[in-house]
C-alpha cells in the first residue's frame, strides 16, 4: 500500500488523493474511510478500506470509532463476497486483515479466496504467494472495469441497506 513503482503521485498520499477525488482506485466513500480496489488483482476482488483520519493502529481510535471502522470493513467484505460469488462459481470465502506493518496508516484488507487456488496457498494467508501477487500481469487496469463496476454496485447496495 505504499507508492507504486511507476511513481504516480496519488500513491504517496492515498487518503488525501481520495479526499481530493484524485485516487483512481476509489470505489465508494464509506462512513469511516474509502473503499478502494486493490492495486493488484492476483485474487480478483481484492479491496482495501483506507481509514479517513489520523490513525496508525486500530487502538488509536475510540472504541465507538473502532467499531464503526470494523463494521465498514465487514460491509466491504460482504460486498466483495457478493460481487465475486456472482462472477466466479469457484469463489469460496473472504479473508480480512488489519496489518499496518508496511504502511503506517490504519487500513483493512479484504481478500476474496477461490477453490481454484493451488492447495499449498489456499489454506494460508494470501501473503504466502509472495512477489507473484505483485507481478505486472496482476496490476489493476482497464481489464478490471467489469469487476470494478460489480464491486462498486455491491458496496453501494450494501451500505444503503446498512446505514
Amino acid at each position: 500500500m505504499t507508492g507504486s513503482p511507476d511513481g504516480d503521485g496519488w500513491t504517496h498520499d492515498r487518503v488525501g488523493a481520495a479526499r481530493r477525488g484524485e485516487n483512481p482506485m476509489v470505489l465508494l466513500r464509506m462512513r469511516t474511510g474509502w473503499a478502494v480496489i486493490g492495486d493488484t488483482q492476483h485474487l480478483p476482488g481484492y479491496c482495501v478500506l483506507l481509514f479517513d483520519g489520523e490513525a496508525d493502529h486500530l487502538t488509536d481510535l475510540t472504541r465507538a470509532r473502532r467499531a464503526e471502522f470494523l463494521f465498514d470493513l465487514a460491509l466491504l467484505g460482504e460486498a466483495v463476497e457478493n460481487a465475486c460469488r456472482a462472477r466466479d462459481p469457484e469463489f469460496s470465502r473472504i479473508n480480512y486483515e488489519v496489518l499496518g506493518n508496511h504502511w503506517p496508516h490504519l487500513h483493512g484488507h479484504v481478500h476474496a479466496r477461490y477453490r481454484w487456488e493451488p492447495d499449498r496457498f489456499r489454506g494460508g494467508p494470501v501473503w504466502r504467494y509472495g512477489v507473484e501477487r505483485y507481478a505486472e500481469q496482476h496490476r489493476t487496469g482497464p481489464e478490471h472495469s467489469d469487476l470494478r463496476a460489480r464491486l462498486a454496485t455491491a458496496i453501494t447496495t450494501i451500505t444503503a441497506g446498512a446505514y
